[in-house]
């Protein structure tokens, strides 16, 4: 299937949830990383649970904290 990864179409095998997605994107801590899936945010005790489907769009947010 062909999904679309941070603006980038990308080959993956169906099934694919969004935790083996961020396994195979070697995303770093991802613990801290919120998930779009077609502009709607996926709950980060359901990564396991969703499973990705020909033609979505999933982008990484990663947040900062900052400030003097």
């Amino acid at each position: 299937m062909t999904i679309t990864v941070a603006g980038n179409k990308k080959e993956y095998p169906d099934g694919l949830t969004v935790a083996a997605l961020l396994a195979a994107e070697n995303v770093e801590t991802p613990e801290y990383v919120t998930v779009s899936l077609n502009d709607d945010f996926v709950p980060g005790d359901s990564f396991d649970q969703t499973v990705l489907g020909d033609g979505d769009e999933v982008e990484f947010m990663y947040f900062m904290g900052g400030g003097r």
